[in-house]
């Protein structure tokens, strides 16, 4: 049997008012994850360990298996193995966000969505006046990209930027938990103020501010951390030989080749609420036809839920269930190998917060032959009384990948 994850980045929520009540999931016209629900199994999982930040990291790395005290190291190896960048032994690497920062707030976390290409343009800015033998900017994707520091300390409080939109930045500044790595945080502090003198005058961010646009015009590193030392999923699970990821997200990549899986790139994958479904679906589609475990991964509904829109999560959930696990669905569902699905989102990221919770999240789990149980819909309400029942660590994986 072949397996694939579809997730949904941030789509769990809370009830809203404005929609009677309901949750987001409830709201949304979901019949291929309702159909899924309601043909499968249902339950709620815990993806965030006792300890540790709800962030995207922490929860995909948890639904794959991985035991979080033990590998974890933060986002920033993540990204830098994504984007082929190999960490030497004692190098520091962190996420380096480009923010937008307004008088003494952090206005966004994304500045406005910058492209890559304008960002490439910043970071190489940065790269050649901030950057020395000890200190390295590399470009990511957008508004996510890294800062590598040689000998660089990991015991800090770094706080991620989009949990403080609207909110002045300077409490948040990077904090030393140990004496010894007072240096360390001094010098992230350093780099972001020395970023703001650099990038608010930069013709680029001129333009954009002319534009109407945010303008880029600080860093935020954070999620520091050295290589993870993951075990291959292969190795946790011998029948997959082979296995591929598919998301637009450096840190899912990163991931994904920690894991000793294939990493594809999918033509119009974004990263956002415009990113293409359909090829994305076709991609693991084809993958499914060589490889034996897929994990797709779509940012969309996480992004919407950091803006605080309902009405835009609501599309991109329902985007999901029609152009991605729909035509996945009608693929598969009668090849000669059977293929198991399963559909989640990693953390609830709910709109009247606009940043990620720890509450658990709920899952389905559909193959040819399962034994439904008595949940109609899929949303996490339902989900509560889904013949899992409520699981955590590696308890999903486990029942998914038997």
């Amino acid at each position: 049997m072949k397996h694939i994850i579809i997730l949904g980045d941030g789509m769990a929520d809370l009830p809203v008012e404005s929609l009677g009540g309901k949750t987001l999931l409830q709201a949304a016209d979901t019949p291929y994850m309702d159909k899924l629900a309601k043909m499968g199994r249902c339950g709620r999982l815990i993806t965030v360990a006792p300890g540790f930040h709800p962030g995207s990291e922490v929860a995909n790395m948890s639904i794959m298996g991985y035991h979080l005290p033990t590998v974890y190291e933060g986002r920033g190896p993540l990204e830098a193995a994504s984007i082929g960048v190999e960490l030497a032994e004692g190098e520091f690497a962190l996420r380096c966000n480009i923010v937008c920062i307004e008088g003494k707030v952090l206005k966004n976390h994304s500045s406005g969505h910058i492209t890559t290409e304008e960002a490439d343009v910043l970071i190489k800015y940065l790269q050649e006046n901030l950057g020395d033998e000890r200190v390295r900017f590399h470009t990511g994707i957008q508004y996510r990209h890294l800062l590598v520091i040689k000998g660089g300390d990991k015991r800090i409080s770094c706080t991620p930027p989009h949990d403080i939109p609207g909110q002045e930045y300077a409490p948040y500044l990077v904090k030393a938990d140990v004496p010894e790595a007072e240096e360390t945080a001094a010098l992230i502090n350093e780099l972001i103020a020395k970023s703001q003198k650099l990038l608010a005058k930069h013709p680029l961010n001129i333009k954009r501010m002319s534009e109407g646009k945010d303008p880029a015009n600080s860093i935020w590193p954070w999620g520091g951390g050295y290589r993870p030392k993951m075990q291959p999923f292969g190795e946790m699970f011998p029948q997959v030989k082979s296995g591929a990821v598919i998301s637009a997200v450096d840190l899912i990549r990163g991931i994904g080749r920690y894991a000793g899986l294939q990493v594809l790139e999918v033509e119009g994958a974004t990263g956002l609420y415009d990113t293409n479904y359909e090829n994305k679906a076709a991609a693991a589609i084809e993958a499914l036809k060589k490889d034996d475990f897929v994990y797709l991964h779509v940012e969309a509904s996480d992004e919407a839920g950091h803006e605080g829109n309902v009405e835009l999560k609501i599309r991109t959930i329902e985007n999901l269930d029609k152009r991605a696990i729909g035509p996945i669905y009608e693929a598969v569902k009668e090849w000669n190998e059977p293929v198991a699905i399963a559909v989640l989102p990693d953390h609830p990221t709910p709109c009247i917060h606009r940043t990620h919770t720890a509450e658990p999240v709920p899952f389905l789990i559909w193959h040819p032959g399962i034994t439904p149980d008595t949940v109609e819909t899929f949303d996490e309400i339902a989900a509560c009384d889904g013949s899992y029942g409520l699981m955590k660590e590696n308890e999903f994986i486990n029942a998914f990948m038997q």
